[in-house]
């Protein structure tokens, strides 16, 4: 699916002087409003091993990021400078091992009834999510990498749908 309004040609985020401001959502609808990033963190395969077993010395690494991930959607008005504070209505973090990339994936859905749309939101929580899992074994892997954090689809407002190509 593609978006039914072309993209912006200008960035919203700044006015006509060049100045950043908060986008104004007040005239738009409510609708139901749903977005789905994911990300991946790429290990040695010892540390998975050692997240997999569950005995890894800060804990269950999949449920506290899970945990974190969720969290850090609440939060992503407090860290993004001009993002709208949402009523988030539901999230969904799901986490999936891939041995033989040596990785785990992270999936988040959240979803709101608002003016603006929750990007932002999926997308925080899942680069919040591949962090607390980098946080958590560190220790034992320095060079463990984030990669391909995006969005893979918004549902809702007036541009309607949109899915990425893959």
């Amino acid at each position: 699916m593609s978006s039914p309004t072309p993209p912006s040609e200008h960035l919203t985020h700044f006015d006509s002087t060049g100045q950043a401001h908060m986008v104004d959502v007040g005239a738009k609808q409510d609708t139901h409003r749903i977005a789905v990033a994911a990300g991946t963190i790429r290990m040695k395969a010892e540390t998975l091993a050692l997240i997999q077993s569950g005995n890894a010395k800060k804990g269950d690494v999949i449920g506290i990021a899970r945990i974190a991930a969720i969290m850090a959607s609440k939060r992503t008005s407090d860290l993004v400078p001009l993002c709208h504070p949402l009523p988030i209505t539901r999230v969904a973090v799901d986490f999936e091992i891939d041995a033989a990339a040596s990785s785990v994936h992270c999936r988040a859905q959240v979803e709101t009834i608002g003016k603006t749309g929750v990007e932002m939101e999926a997308l925080t929580s899942v680069q919040v999510g591949l962090l607390t899992i980098y946080d958590m074994c560190k220790a034992v892997d320095r060079g463990m990498v984030m990669t391909n954090v995006r969005v893979l689809e918004k549902h809702g407002g007036k541009s309607g749908d949109w899915t990425a190509e893959l």
